[in-house]
């Protein structure tokens, strides 16, 4: 047995207390004991996960959005991404998002990688993938989202990314995986 599998033995959670139970994830306080016997209370995000989605067209162009995001007051550039829903699988979660947020449909989807991307106060896992081969669909927005849908060289993204434009850390991370599988795979 390895350290980190003792620590996880050795880890006790003495109650856990639901604070908000939303449509697709919760929040929730556990009373931890640590294996040191530090004992303390943990904060967290209960999540089902989400697939994410770097749209890569034939020229080159990404499929990103301009999406509303109401606590930093402000739209992000994003790539299309969502929750997974109860009983559906990460992949058929990226068919659904892409065709909703974008109005595409994919007949090829590379998985790059799964992340955990707030790992300090959530349990969520993004599975994110590369999407190519598009034909036109009807894009059906939920009526909170607010969006734009834009396109940009996915080589002006990047720099994008290196200026500060891009903000958003899961399209940062997207963006540079997709890169990365691109230059390995097809150069």
């Amino acid at each position: 047995m390895d350290k980190k599998d003792s620590f996880i033995k050795k880890l006790k959670v003495e109650q856990t207390e639901p604070v908000y139970q939303g449509r697709l994830f919760s929040f929730v306080v556990e009373d931890v004991t640590l294996p040191n016997d530090t004992k303390t209370k943990m904060a967290m995000v209960r999540h089902p996960g989400s697939a994410a989605i770097v749209p890569l067209r034939e020229d080159g162009k990404v499929v990103m959005i301009l999406q509303y995001r109401h606590p930093v007051r402000d739209f992000l550039l994003e790539i299309p991404a969502g929750t997974i829903e109860p009983g559906e699988s990460p992949l058929d979660c990226a068919r659904r998002e892409l065709i909703e947020e974008t109005g595409l449909k994919a007949k090829e989807f590379i998985k790059l990688t799964e992340v955990h991307i707030l790992p300090a106060y959530s349990d969520e896992k993004t599975h994110v993938y590369l999407a190519r081969k598009f034909t036109s669909g009807k894009q059906r927005l939920d009526q909170d989202e607010i969006l734009e849908v834009v396109e940009y060289p996915l080589g002006e993204v990047v720099d994008m990314i290196g200026s500060g434009v891009a903000t958003d850390a899961l399209t940062i991370l997207s963006i540079q995986m997709a890169w990365m599988y691109l230059q390995k795979n097809e150069n």
